[in-house]
């Protein structure tokens, strides 16, 4: 039964008497009685007891408000159901809270602790909800909660509640600007975050805080440059722009030297009377290019320009166009040219987005005309553009105009002209202008075009003509007194204000050419005077005094009568203008000082227009911007700063990790080794180019290259600073295996006693050895490399921690030799690794399948014996079908005997290395025929797996007798989820559909590391990767073995020995304070590290924190390991 349906139902159907009438839907008001109350059904809906009822008032109330109608009276109503249990109706009312919490403020704040419990919620979208309602209370006492609430969100475990978070600031800082400083430091902690969900946000949030601040952004840069393909396309906006801005305060200009070089040039073209002056300055700026550096592009800045440049290609034209404005304001002018084929793109989007690159490319082509000149044909105006669009391609196309063109951009003008829009035909009548005075070669053929127009039907066309006219005439008028007899005869017949004084001011300035028909103009004019524009008249008083000045004898009547006209004119501009031309060219006795210089004053050679381009100086706007789309500076801009002229340090940008060891830990070999070890910068590209990582010793390598500008060039300096890498890699290895010779030869005899010490235990023992030993650990090599092909958005992050882990595997083999197996042949690798073998590292052994269960007590103690009980190095290889599982190790049913038909079918996790592919976890099948008859073709299918899962099947049983039993081993990859692996079991006549569903805890493989290395890793996972719970454990769970039985049962994680990481003979005490119990492991899949620490407490609660780079992990498997510690 419909919602609908039973609230009609309830109500007792619409026969009653005296219910009134409803429309076809009573949400839009349809209500035929006059005296029902708006949206009374909606409110009984909400006040209903069931949620499917609320659920479709709430929908219906959200759709009236994406319609635009106001359901502010229903507030009430609504806030009542802020708390309803009903997940899908607690969406929709913070929703319509979002929308109405402004302005309903009074009613908001009595459900604040309502608002505030949701922060708590499970569910990420009802905590980010609540924060965003809270927020939208712009009410100044709840500043305090909101701040609060702000703090917690940036530090929750979801990135899409820190998102929210990030869009909180700004709406809090609107409300107070006194909250800043605590605001930074939320940003602060916001831009460290790796999450690309949370980058664009926190960016904009920095915009709109404290942008100045931009010491914020030095360690976090090279992180933003390698996330920006990854975040969403409005955030790459945001940091886009905002790292523009960065890199003209941080980098030096690489177009320096050819701005000096285009200045000089410059003054020559023009040129000058002081041309002496202009040779000095020229030797001056040779000296400076002389005593000036060579360029070399800042390895970060060349990383900006490689990140940004495949954005280029994105669907999206906010992002392209500020790629474009990136380029344009950064790059060097040799690279600049690709993002012109980019912008042409954008071209075939809507008018609007059209209008919006045009006005951008218009101002890119007045200084970088040549990019977009192959792209000439892209710039043609078709029939159907908008007049603007049609306007501003003409801007581009008289830009782009020069000698080899310019016969085809006239011809396209000459097509334009004869189109039925007016205002698109003045506007290229102005260009035909532009294009002649800029090409003296084509400024008769535009003239005379020109000239032909005047006889146009359309007085628009012919105005805008004579407009254009005067300004070529000035040029050269000596040469053109016909085109100026032609015009005076025009003054008949053109109304259009500023043609007709054109007309006016041309045949005033160069009376002198036509002194016949000037006197006659003047006669017409002044018979017309009382009827004429205001800026007519003006130049009519001008024209009147020029030929009083040249020819009194026969316009001194003239001129007097129109200034008499002039005295008493309505606008007092004309009158001034008339008392000043009087007194100046009518000489009396009161003021006959400036009448000397009348002459001189009104017919001085003017000099000759420069028609310019309207998008001349917007560059010093950002591209892209609204302040340059307008051409004024809009609310909120920031200007573009200046290039520095110095570099700033570059060192502010390098991210170092800090070791958390305590002082009696560290020895003097360590400091040896660090002195060895080649800093390397926190974020390396992980495409392994050297870009932004590039070391002391290719510096100049890269000098070179970015000088160049050409990225080939660039990518031979990074192979060559590889292979000086390798070189430098390949000394220290041989340096190392010497000392590992020393050591070897002089510990040997101690090495063999212990040897045949082992060869010489029971075969009791070695069955206790299997149970307590610990596997052979992944390949740290092998591992990385998984890693980056699995996740390579992680790159960064395994880059630091290979940095780690060979640090503290260094430490361990200045003291520790590794013993040789007995029988077992050593494979020799084709590539040496940086990193030395150690006693706990078999790289070079072949993993053998040995049960993987943590050993309790210490690796590296006095007694090496001791050393050596938690290390499996028995010959003989277990075939995984054969081992028994452990009876710690919990078996699950995979079909039941009724349902199979007398075929039961367990499977376990062995916890061992699947052998074939060691991304997938091991699953061991047993199967037991209890039918009377015997079961044959028992084999797997793949049915219906989830993306990205694969499964590695068991070989086919042929024949299962009655009675008999059969374990096999197949592997599962499933990548790090917990979602059920879905197959088909077949039997030689039937088909059985089962699903395998892993633990979390089974996800794993153990990962040795010392405590060092452990604390090491763990200072790199805090924040949104950490998840801290308290218990309190049980009596018989207090006492350490308790404690890591639990764990390792829960989990397949290996236990990290406290301190195995001292050198020195004498162990030193332990730190005070109550013992902390610490496991490691990596995911089978990815290869990402998971690290359990139990702190235990004499009194009070104890302590469980998972620190896991694969947050839905960590979650699943705090869960886990509580249920376990506290049964």
């Amino acid at each position: 039964m419909s919602a609908s349906s039973a609230f009609s139902d309830e109500k007792g159907g619409s026969s009653s008497v005296g219910e009134p009438e409803y429309g076809h839907d009573p949400a839009s008001g349809g209500i035929f009685s006059s005296d029902y109350k708006r949206h009374d059904d909606l409110k009984e809906m909400l006040d209903s007891n069931k949620d499917s009822l609320k659920l479709e008032a709430m929908k219906r109330i959200v759709a009236m408000i994406a319609r635009g109608k106001n359901t502010s009276d229903l507030f009430p109503a609504v806030v009542k159901n802020v708390a309803c249990k009903n997940i899908e109706v607690k969406k929709l009312v913070y929703v319509y809270l979002v929308r109405y919490a402004e302005e309903q403020q009074d009613l908001a704040l009595l459900s604040i602790s309502t608002f505030q419990r949701g922060l708590k919620d499970p569910n990420q979208l009802i905590r980010a909800s609540a924060l965003r309602v809270l927020s939208s209370i712009r009410v100044t006492i709840i500043v305090p909660i909101m701040m609060l609430a702000i703090k917690e969100a940036a530090s929750d475990m979801s990135p899409y509640v820190r998102k929210t978070a990030a869009h909180a600031i700004p709406k809090l800082y609107s409300l107070d600007p006194e909250q800043k400083d605590q605001l930074i430091e939320v940003i602060e902690k916001l831009l460290a975050d790796k999450t690309t969900l949370v980058a664009g946000s926190v960016v904009m949030a920095f915009e709109e805080v404290c942008p100045e601040r931009i010491d914020l952004i030095h360690k976090n840069y090279r992180k933003l440059c390698n996330l920006l393909v990854d975040v969403e396309e409005w955030g790459q906006v945001v940091i886009i722009n905002m790292l523009t801005r960065y890199a003209r305060t941080q980098f030096l200009n690489p177009n320096l030297n050819e701005c000096l070089l285009e200045e000089g040039g410059e003054s020559t073209f023009y040129g000058s009377d002081a041309d002496q002056d202009e040779d000095e300055d020229e030797d001056k700026k040779e000296e400076a290019l002389s005593k000036r550096k060579p360029y070399v592009m800042d390895p970060d800045h060349r990383l900006l320009l490689r990140n940004t440049k495949p954005l280029l290609q994105s669907r999206n034209a906010a992002v392209v166009m500020a790629v474009a404005q990136l380029y344009f304001h950064l790059a060097p002018k040799a690279e600049v040219g690709v993002i012109a084929k980019a912008l042409v793109r954008l071209l075939r989007s809507h008018s609007e987005v059209q209008y919006v690159v045009l006005q951008n490319v218009a101002t890119m082509t007045i200084k970088r005309r040549g990019m977009f000149e192959p792209y000439l044909k892209s710039f043609y105006i078709r029939s159907t553009d908008p007049t603007q669009i049609k306007v501003l391609k003409l801007e581009v196309l008289t830009n782009l105009a020069s000698e080899t063109n310019i016969s085809t951009i006239l011809r396209e003008f000459q097509t334009y002209i004869k189109s039925m829009d007016k205002d698109f035909v003045a506007a290229t009548i102005q260009a035909i202008g532009r294009c002649a005075t800029h090409i003296g070669e084509v400024r008769d053929t535009c003239l005379n075009g020109l000239v032909q127009l005047l006889s146009n039907r359309d007085e628009l066309v012919v105005a805008e003509s004579v407009v254009v006219i005067k300004k070529l005439l000035q040029m050269q008028p000596e040469k053109h007194s016909d085109i100026i007899k032609h015009m005076a005869k025009l003054t008949d017949n053109i109304q259009v204000p500023m043609a007709r004084a054109s007309i006016l001011w041309l045949i005033g300035e160069y009376c002198e050419h036509v002194p016949k028909i000037a006197p006659d103009v003047l006669r017409k004019m002044a018979k017309t005077f009382t009827n004429e524009e205001d800026i007519v008249k003006l130049q009519i008083i001008n024209l009147a005094a020029k030929l009083y000045l040249t020819n009194s004898k026969q316009t001194k009547l003239l001129t007097q009568y129109v200034l008499n006209l002039a005295k008493y004119d309505q606008n007092y501009d004309i009158r001034d203008r008339a008392r000043f031309i009087r007194q100046l060219i009518v000489p009396t006795d009161k003021c006959g000082a400036l009448s000397k210089y009348a002459k001189k004053l009104i017919l001085a050679l003017k000099p000759a227009p420069i028609l310019e381009s309207p998008f001349k100086d917007r560059d010093h706007f950002q591209l892209g911007s609204l302040s340059h789309l307008l051409n004024t500076k809009a609310g909120g801009y920031q200007e573009l700063p200046d290039w520095p002229q110095d570099a700033p340090d570059p060192s502010v940008r390098n991210v170092e990790v800090k070791e958390s060891v305590p002082e009696w830990t560290k020895c003097s070999s360590r400091e040896k080794r660090k002195e060895k070890k080649v800093e390397k910068p926190f974020y390396s590209d992980s495409e392994g180019e050297s870009g932004p990582t590039e070391s002391a010793d290719s510096e100049s390598d890269s000098a070179s290259s970015s000088a160049s500008g050409s990225e080939q060039s660039g990518s031979g300096s990074e192979e060559s600073e590889e292979s000086e890498e390798r070189s430098d890699s390949d000394e220290e290895e041989e340096e190392e295996e010497e000392e590992a010779k020393k050591r070897k030869t002089q510990k040997k005899e101690p090495i063999e006693a212990v040897q045949q010490s082992e060869s010489e235990q029971s075969s009791e023992e070695e069955v206790k050895k299997r149970k307590v030993s610990k596997p052979p650990p992944r390949n740290v090599s092998e591992s990385e490399s998984d890693d980056d092909e699995d996740s390579p958005s992680d790159s960064s992050q395994d880059s630091e921690s290979e940095d780690s882990e060979s640090e503290a595997e260094v430490k361990k083999k200045k003291k520790i030799t590794p013993p040789k197996a007995p029988t077992k042949p050593v494979k020799k690798e084709g590539k040496k690794e940086k990193k030395e073998m150690s006693l706990l590292d078999f790289d070079d052994f072949e993993p053998t399948p040995s049960p993987q269960v943590t050993p309790v007590g210490n690796f590296l103690s006095s007694s090496l014996v001791t050393d050596l009980e938690g290390l499996s190095l028995t010959d003989t290889v277990l075939s995984p079908a054969t081992i028994s599982p452990s009876g710690s190790l919990k078996s699950y049913e995979l079909l039941h005997r009724i349902t199979g038909e007398g075929l039961l079918v367990e499977y376990c996790f062995s916890r061992q290395p699947f052998l074939p592919d060691p991304h997938m976890v091991a699953v061991q099948i047993q199967f037991t025929n209890s039918a009377a008859t015997e079961a044959k073709s028992l084999r797997l299918e793949e049915a219906k797996l989830q993306s990205g899962m694969r499964v590695k099947e068991f070989p086919e049983i042929e024949v299962l007798p009655a009675g008999e039993s059969a374990t096999v081993v197949m592997g599962i990859d499933f990548c790090d989820s917990t979602q059920a692996a879905n197959l088909q079991l077949c039997t030689h006549s039937r088909k059985f559909f089962v699903s395998i569903q892993p633990p979390v805890g089974e996800l794993m493989t153990p990962s040795f590391m010392t405590e060092n290395e452990f604390k090491k890793e763990q200072g790199q996972l805090m924040g949104m990767n950490e998840i801290t719970e308290k218990m309190q454990l049980p009596e018989r769970c207090q006492n350490e073995h308790a404690i890591v039985q639990r764990v390792t049962a829960a989990a397949n994680l290996s236990r990290v020995p406290c301190g195995s990481d001292k050198e020195c003979s004498s162990p030193a005490p332990p730190p005070p304070g109550p013992p902390v119990h610490r496991f490691a492991g990596r995911t089978v899949t990815s290869g990402s590290l998971v690290l359990v620490t139990v702190a235990t407490k004499e009194s009070g609660p104890s302590q469980l924190t998972i620190n896991c780079e694969k947050m839905v992990i960590g979650t699943m498997l705090v869960k886990d390991i509580l249920l376990a510690l506290t049964q």
